[in-house]
């Protein structure tokens, strides 16, 4: 007995002490990639781009990640994946948690990998048209308040749109902006707070807190883009919650074109096919409502959808969306537990090709009882479709495409991780001397390998090199002749002496004759 109890204390001694041995320096790079793209100065107030910043978070931090609110992604990754996802492993998880109670050590925080860089934007560039509400200041006091801005575009002529960002003016006010654009350039701003409905010819998006840009590939074999006609105007109707009344706003959209000469540009369409305005909840009731699209039948023409937003308001529990044609169903999103805070449009890595005579179908849970703490009445009343905040929607949205014949085989994810948009690092197509390359890395940030992909349009000498932040290089992964062709190499994190490297951002640069392409990986600790 006495033996087991020594080892059950030294076992004890060494789970504590290996806890006790986390500082700063082994978390740093988790919460780089998990949490810094949303929490940084420019962004949420509460930054966490160093110790001192995340220090006094630790409690709040500890809470969330138990209670899986944080990081906030509502889609069920067991059922479908998205690009952006803001998600967090369990051995990520448990290294927080192990050293927040650990007591949160500083450590030698100059040991930590080099924090990434964040602006107030997230797209780089210079956009083609800036438009920013005039100063404005909040008229939500007791209630909720819904603004429209008209903001005039100037435009002479049609544009297409390649991306565009809304950048909040007050991150802190401004709750969710929908977009639309209004064709014939008359719709005038409604500032009443009542601004329920948004006017406009048709649906531009959603931006909520921590939703990424919209963004559309913008290269071969895949180009696609909304069309912006001159003269139009560009609604924004911006929803400020109660109690922000006189607090200033001041939020903007960024807009970046493709060249007018641009040509192969596939239109894409923005609608919400799903919608139910007939419901009604009792107090005390949970109740499950359904939309489909077409009412009778099924699709007549094939489609490729590029994303979805499903949308309700508090009372909302859980939400599934898909397509079927009676036998086979097309999983799209699932969402097990709704977050009004957060929400947005979610992208597939691959379009998704809903065939002809399929119907897409949507259901949503709405719990209207005291066990729901979202629920904005107490006690609990009749709730209705409607606009409002404290009313319910059923009203989910998509981007898609008239289908092409291999739209489900093109893989988005290495269209946007070449770039230039998203990766300042990027070299989308480089031609010098005749010849080409384009590249992209995946996944990335990673922790045990990344993938260099490449391709060669031309037969080359081909080189590949890894770089620390210093520009010294680590590793010469492959040197080698390839012919015009697809090709992928792996790094697995280690130097040419077989070491793993410390955990942080290095670069890849991939020479091909006399043409290069070069990306910016982060490699994280296990």
């Amino acid at each position: 007995m006495k033996k087991h109890s020594f080892v059950f204390l030294l076992f004890a001694f060494i789970s504590f002490f290996s806890k006790a041995q986390l500082t700063y320096k082994d978390v740093a790079g988790i919460f780089y990639s998990r949490c810094t793209s949303c929490h940084h100065e420019n962004q949420h107030p509460q930054s966490m781009m160093n110790y001192s910043e995340t220090l006094p978070w630790t409690t709040s931090i500890q809470a969330d990640l138990n209670s899986g609110k944080m990081p906030p992604w509502s889609p069920d990754t067991t059922y479908t994946r998205f690009f952006h996802e803001r998600i967090i492993t369990a051995s990520e998880k448990n290294t927080i948690l192990n050293w927040i109670s650990s007591g949160a050590q500083k450590g030698d925080t100059t040991l930590a990998p080099p924090a990434p860089t964040y602006t107030q934007y997230q797209l780089y560039g210079t956009p083609d048209l800036i438009l920013k509400i005039p100063a404005f200041t909040s008229n939500a006091s007791s209630v909720d308040a819904y603004d429209c801005f008209a903001l005039p575009t100037g435009l002479a002529a049609d544009r297409i749109i390649r991306a565009y960002e809304v950048v909040p003016g007050n991150a802190s006010i401004v709750h969710h902006v929908v977009i639309k654009v209004d064709t014939t350039g008359s719709v005038s701003s409604d500032l009443s707070g009542g601004c329920f409905t948004e006017p406009g010819s048709f649906d531009l998006g959603v931006f909520a807190p921590g939703a990424a840009p919209t963004i559309f590939p913008g290269q071969a074999p895949l180009k696609m883009g909304i069309r912006l006609k001159a003269g139009s105007k560009i609604v924004l109707q911006i929803h400020y919650p109660s109690g922000t009344a006189g607090q200033q706003d001041s939020t903007q959209i960024r807009f970046y074109f493709y060249p007018v000469t641009a040509t192969g540009i596939r239109n894409v369409f923005v609608t919400t096919p799903l919608q139910n305005w007939s419901m009604a909840i009792p107090a005390n009731t949970t109740t499950t409502f359904t939309a489909k699209y077409p009412s009778s039948g099924g699709l007549t023409v094939p489609i490729s959808v590029y994303s979805t937003f499903p949308h309700s308001h508090l009372i909302c529990k859980s939400m599934l969306v898909n397509a079927d044609n009676g036998t086979t169903t097309i999983p799209l999103i699932r969402i097990n537990k709704w977050d009004f805070n957060w929400q947005g449009f979610y992208t597939f890595p691959n379009l998704v090709k809903i065939p002809v005579g399929y119907t897409l179908k949507s259901s949503h849970l709405f719990d209207n009882t005291t066990n729901n703490p979202n629920n904005p009445s107490s006690p609990p009343q009749l709730v209705t479709a409607g606009t409002s905040t404290t009313n319910e929607m059923l009203f989910d949205s998509f981007m898609y495409l008239v289908y092409q014949a291999g739209d489900e085989t093109i893989n988005i994810g290495s269209l946007f991780a070449n770039d230039t948009l998203l990766n300042p690092a990027a070299t989308s197509v480089n031609e010098i001397s005749g010849s080409y390359v384009s590249s992209y890395s995946y996944p990335n940030p990673f922790s045990e390998y990344v993938r260099i992909g490449y391709e060669l349009n031309r037969p080359a000498d081909v080189s590949i090199s890894v770089y620390n932040i210093y520009g010294s290089e680590v590793k010469n992964i492959i040197s080698q002749y390839n012919p015009a062709g697809t090709y992928s190499v792996v790094w697995d994190g280690r130097n040419e002496s077989g070491t793993k490297v410390t955990p942080g951002i290095y670069f890849y640069t991939i020479h091909a004759g006399k043409s290069q392409s070069s990306g910016k990986i982060m490699l994280m600790p296990k």
